[in-house]
């Protein structure tokens, strides 16, 4: 079994910076690309940003500059570092990881609502 957590999500004024944590567990041998992913009211889930076990990054132009994706390998952790943040960015962030046990799957975690309003 594996589950993938997310912490870090909340409300934050116009401008502000949040952190997001997505720790991963169980039955893990390694972990391949892992991502970050969001939805807002009534529009499609998007990528936000992924990042491969070697540290590759790729971002999706809307957050470009502003938000930066890492790993600790070691945790098994992804973050998503958040600044600058605009009320478009107000989504449930989704993470997503190709995780390697006996085969390579797929997992999402629930979800961390994030708000930017004033």
């Amino acid at each position: 079994q594996v589950q993938l957590v997310e912490s870090g999500g909340g409300l934050v004024q116009p401008g502000g910076s949040l952190r997001l944590s997505c720790a991963a567990s169980g039955s893990i041998f390694s972990i391949n690309a892992m991502g970050w992913y969001r939805q807002a009211p009534g529009k499609q889930r998007e990528l936000v940003a992924t990042i491969t076990s070697g540290g590759s990054t790729y971002y999706a132009d809307s957050v470009k500059g502003r938000f930066t994706i890492s790993r600790d390998n070691a945790k098994n952790t992804v973050y998503l570092q958040m600044n600058s943040l605009k009320p478009e960015d107000t989504a449930v962030y989704y993470c997503s990881a190709d995780i390697r046990y006996r085969a390579t799957m797929n997992y999402w975690g629930q979800g961390t609502q994030v708000t930017v309003s004033s």
